[in-house]
């Protein structure tokens, strides 16, 4: 009888540490905006707010920073169902859109607000040295552009290099569709300049995995941006850039891409 009454309590208090390290907590609506200089920038802006999906009781989390999708004018911030309970914590970005603002205004957003997770995420027992940051299509671009242009973080004092890892899903590697739409060029015509993540190729950037659809199925030349990319990255000595392509798959390549994205995390962070 006493052998019994020990092994219920011991599978008890198994369950409750198990259901404890299985919690997750969402807050919502976080300004990522926290200096008087940022905030009127943003114009006190409801879409400079970030959420931020966390595991209870674990330490020294690996985080992923998510931008998502919309071409730059539409969507809004999302926890990735894909994401949620595989251990890491998942920060989901709003960010202004064109076209109430213009560029740079939605790069700025995407900086302050992963500069906000380097400055917070050890508040909520995140590793500041486990920080990736990944998106879809626009949010790709997002990525791409504060990962590889270091002047968008350095605003903040904080290094891009320090990001673990860049994960762009489907990214515009020239200058964006949206920027050029801004100066009336059409988004047929290739524009390569400041804004786009191909003029800042860097042999020193974070690791950096490439994920699209298919070349025949992609939006406008997505996958070849992405190529090219890649190639120029390792043409400078850049050493971890992977590209996958997706067979079968067009822009909305998202369901395949993030186990992908948890193995490429999983190999760097244990």
């Amino acid at each position: 009888m006493k052998k019994l009454l020990l092994i219920s309590l011991l599978f008890m208090m198994w369950h409750t540490v198990f259901a404890q390290k299985d919690e997750y907590i969402t807050l919502q609506n976080i300004p990522y905006y926290t200096d008087s200089v940022g905030r009127s920038k943003a114009s006190l802006s409801k879409d400079c707010v970030l959420d931020i999906y966390y595991p209870r009781n674990v330490q020294n989390f690996t985080t992923v920073v998510w931008f998502h999708g919309g071409g730059l004018t539409g969507g809004t911030k999302e926890i990735p169902e894909a994401l949620k309970k595989k251990g890491l914590c998942v920060v989901g970005v709003s960010y202004r859109l064109s076209p109430q603002v213009v560029c740079p205004a939605y790069i700025e957003d995407a900086a302050a607000a992963v500069a906000w997770v380097f400055n917070n995420i050890k508040k909520y027992n995140g590793d500041p040295s486990r920080i990736f940051v990944s998106g879809h299509s626009a949010g790709g671009y997002l990525t791409c552009m504060i990962g590889l242009d270091k002047k968008w973080l350095n605003a903040y004092r904080i290094d891009a290099n320090r990001i673990a890892g860049l994960i762009p899903f489907s990214a515009q590697t020239i200058t964006h569709f949206t920027i050029r739409k801004e100066r009336g060029i059409a988004d047929t015509q290739p524009v390569v300049d400041a804004y786009a993540p191909l003029f800042h190729v860097r042999n020193d950037a974070s690791p950096m995995l490439l994920i699209t659809g298919d070349r025949e199925m992609e939006m406008l030349g997505r996958y070849e941006e992405n190529a090219y990319l890649m190639r120029m990255m390792k043409v400078v000595g850049h050493k971890e850039t992977t590209l996958y392509e997706l067979d079968g798959y067009g822009h909305n390549m998202t369901e395949p891409a993030f186990p992908l994205l948890l193995k490429w995390i999983a190999q760097r962070t244990h």
